[in-house]
């Protein structure tokens, strides 16, 4: 029974950090060590990134807050509040924008009425609270007080891909089942200073982000572009545990990120895959780049150097995670479905084409998936 992403929307907090700017900033921090401040330049220049988003309106150099938390825009002071002063701040804008981005899910799918709402997903790993953000949707989207609700915390970046897989495999158990997923992440509330090559690129590549999506077995009615959800898998790499990890301080979550991800990720990639494309034996013999469209969790402008070298794709097939990471930087679990809007957004060449996506976390853990857009107009 095929099963369907109807719709697929976004949704980021009003605040923008131009990179330029911001490197600024936390290379002018005191406390930084000379090698600190050039690390922080360096990780700032080198991410491909131009804007991200931010929940914490102080982040803003416009902004003039009289008892600020986390910047201080009188001395250029980046703060550091605690882990319970970011935990509240996430319990009050996730809310927001897991409620908006569901609305504009929900609204993209004219024949699908609230009460047809059978199963809700929520995805965070960046805070806290509940009733959760589950509980807030139904609330808020007036949904059937009898939804079931399911929320996947703290797994990371490649936490889309569960959360599909299960909404999958609801439908296909129920024929009638509709499950709104939302992936909502607010990692700018974990920022810090710091001169820990972790931390510093922490600050330099994460932002705040929201996704959500209408997931069914229903066929498509419109002419617009849906996404079938074929085949899903999991990997776990025989190394890189300590590499990549997301542990809870007294000053926020703390990120690992080592700069050997990437070499990790290059050299695990092809056996990651062979599962998922086992799955379907038209792909028996193709090289990747005869895939047509590529989802690439895109954590870091060098892990898409080395999936891009790795898989010998094109540069076109790269350009949807290269610009979603150019305008948006990496949201953690959200980042995949921008990528996937945005080649949703793409104009196709036939009515169905394959899209090959993954995405990386702890673990390491990669999370694979074999979709096909499908063009009802065509």
């Amino acid at each position: 029974m095929p099963v369907y992403v109807r719709s697929l929307e976004t949704a980021v907090p009003p605040t923008v950090l131009v990179q330029p700017q911001a490197r600024d900033v936390f290379a002018s921090q005191p406390g930084l060590t000379r090698l600190g401040s050039r690390l922080v330049r360096t990780c700032f220049d080198s991410a491909a990134i131009d804007t991200r988003f931010t929940a914490v309106a102080e982040l803003s150099l416009d902004n003039h807050s009289e008892n600020p938390s986390f910047f201080d825009p009188a001395t250029g002071r980046v703060l550091s509040p605690s882990t319970k002063v970011r935990n509240e701040i996430f319990a009050v804008e996730a809310t927001k924008l897991f409620i908006e981005a569901a609305k504009a899910a929900v609204g993209k799918c004219p024949d699908i009425d609230l009460l047809d709402i059978t199963h809700v997903i929520t995805v965070s790993c960046t805070g806290f609270f509940n009733p959760g953000p589950d509980y807030k949707v139904v609330r808020a989207l007036g949904l059937s007080p009898a939804v079931q609700r399911y929320h996947l915390g703290f797994m990371g970046c490649y936490a889309a891909f569960p959360a599909l897989r299960a909404a999958r495999q609801f439908c296909q158990a129920d024929p009638s089942a509709v499950v709104l997923v939302i992936c909502v992440e607010l990692c700018s509330l974990h920022v810090r200073t710091s001169n820990d090559p972790d931390t510093i690129m922490g600050s330099a590549i994460f932002a705040d982000g929201a996704a959500a999506a209408v997931v069914t077995s229903r066929e498509p009615e419109g002419p617009d572009p849906v996404i079938r959800l074929d085949h899903f898998e999991t990997v776990l790499t025989p190394v890189g545990e300590e590499a990549m990890a997301w542990n809870i301080g007294d000053e926020g979550f703390e990120m690992v990120l080592g700069t050997y991800v990437p070499h990790i990720i290059e050299e695990h990639i092809t056996g990651a895959l062979e599962p998922l494309l086992a799955r379907d034996p038209s792909l028996t013999g193709l090289s990747y780049r005869d895939i047509t469209h590529w989802a690439i969790h895109p954590g870091g402008r060098s892990i898409l150097d080395k999936v891009e070298s790795k898989l010998e794709l094109t540069e076109e097939q790269m350009i949807p995670a290269r610009e979603v990471l150019r305008d948006y930087g990496n949201m953690s679990s959200a980042t995949v479905l921008f990528v996937l809007k945005h080649i949703l957004g793409q104009t196709p060449a036939e009515r169905e084409e394959r899209i090959c996506s993954m995405a990386f976390g702890p673990g390491l853990t990669v999370e694979t998936g074999l979709f096909t857009r499908v063009s009802p107009a065509l």
